[in-house]
């Protein structure tokens, strides 16, 4: 067994067979997405899509909590909550493969293994076209990311599922065509029961839940040569960290992914030093910080400075 599997199969035993306050949040944001839409036709536009973008953001978020084991021991019953894709966009199966390929921590920003690294190899830019290399460096900057990048990433994700689709690759169709199923209902509660036009649902209230994700993911990652080093952490976010699940503490969730979100606070206090002095100091102490530096300035350049991060001597 090794040094990182041991703790984390710790910390899957050592975890309740229900935790009441992700089934209890779970329930709050359904049944918030629901009263939410169901009302559209009586609320303000101004009112409505913020309000659906939040819950939409949460449902997300929780889906992040779901790729982990939470809230049940029991893997299919935590699949089966969150498949329903409030977002529409991004099957929960294809984002739990892809997620947990991106934590395997050896291959952090690493621009062929890390799925959800913005690094590139300059072999995959020169390839690209002058005007997908022009948005990829408009996005390197936060407001770039927030405004180009809320839809280009869309674009990006569903442009590669369907060249994977018509390369084949295994389980990908069945992952799709269980996903399509699973858009029925929400597509039919959306337009007949709660008479909302799809395109303004996508435009007004998922294009906007992306955004505000894309403020988490903006800054968590760097290259480095230590991979501890890579991973950053946002400490102060009193807003957007719950919304995020705590996901913000983000060195803490790469080391430990089985702590439920409501526990991360309290034990990101109890290591605080420890992971502070792992990843170099990379700590951001809000978004504003990360927005009064980077909001008009590149976060990091295109292409990956190690080029690709160095495969473990055998």
């Amino acid at each position: 067994m090794s040094a990182i599997t041991a703790p984390r199969s710790a910390q899957a035993a050592q975890r309740p067979a229900i935790e009441i306050p992700t089934v209890a949040l779970l329930a709050f944001v359904y049944g918030g997405w629901l009263a939410i839409t169901f009302a559209y036709s009586h609320l303000a536009l101004i009112v409505a899509a913020p309000l659906t973008a939040l819950f939409i953001t949460l449902h997300s978020s929780l889906q992040h909590e779901m790729t982990h084991g939470h809230p049940t021991r029991w893997r299919n019953i935590n699949r089966l909550l969150a498949m329903p894709p409030l977002s529409l966009w991004v099957p929960f199966d294809r984002y739990m493969q892809t997620h947990h390929a991106h934590h395997i921590d050896a291959r952090l920003t690493d621009p062929v293994d890390d799925p959800e690294t913005y690094y590139w190899t300059a072999e995959q830019l020169a390839r690209l076209s002058p005007i997908t290399r022009a948005i990829l460096r408009i996005e390197q900057t936060l407001a770039g990311r927030l405004v180009v990048g809320a839809f280009w990433r869309i674009w990006l994700f569903l442009h590669g599922e369907a060249r994977a689709l018509w390369r084949g690759e295994p389980g990908l169709r069945r992952t799709w065509a269980e996903h399509l199923l699973w858009c029925i209902p929400v597509v039919v509660w959306l337009k007949v029961v709660c008479g909302i036009p799809l395109w303004i649902y996508f435009l007004t209230m998922v294009v906007p839940s992306n955004s505000i994700q894309l403020i988490r993911s903006f800054a968590e990652h760097r290259a480095h040569p230590d991979v501890p080093a890579r991973i950053a952490i946002v400490e102060n976010s009193w807003i957007l960290g719950p919304i995020f699940l705590f996901n913000n503490l983000h060195s803490l969730h790469h080391e430990s992914p089985g702590i439920p979100w409501y526990q991360c606070s309290a034990r990101y206090r109890e290591q605080r030093e420890r992971l502070i002095a792992l990843n170099g100091g990379l700590v951001y102490s809000t978004y504003f910080e990360v927005a009064r530096r980077f909001l008009f300035r590149p976060h990091h350049v295109l292409t990956h400075p190690m080029g690709r991060i160095p495969q473990p001597a055998v």
